[in-house]
């Protein structure tokens, strides 16, 4: 295995060992769960084409460009607002 340094803030870094120790994991395991959890743009489109091919094959429906404009835009929407109630929950440092 190879290790690689990179380079971020201390308040980044303070997170991220924050984030790994109240998961009970080391900072190490995190950025790997990080990383294979992250998605490249050709990833996404790859997984949205399996997923089109999927709900036509056996579902009869084709999704359309209206259609899938309108789900990015919810999901959007629902992840914005899910950063908001946890930045609101965060206590103040």
């Amino acid at each position: 295995m190879a290790d690689v340094m990179i380079r971020v803030p201390a308040e980044v870094r303070d997170q991220l060992a924050a984030v790994a120790e109240a998961r009970g994991t080391s900072l190490r395991a995190l950025m790997q769960e990080i990383a294979a959890q992250t998605l490249t743009a050709e990833q996404v489109k790859e997984r949205a084409d399996r997923t089109r091919a999927v709900l036509a094959e056996r579902f009869g429906h084709h999704v359309t460009d209206e259609e899938s404009a309108e789900m990015r835009r919810k999901m959007r929407e629902a992840s914005a607002a899910c950063r908001a109630a946890l930045a609101e929950a965060e206590p103040s440092r």
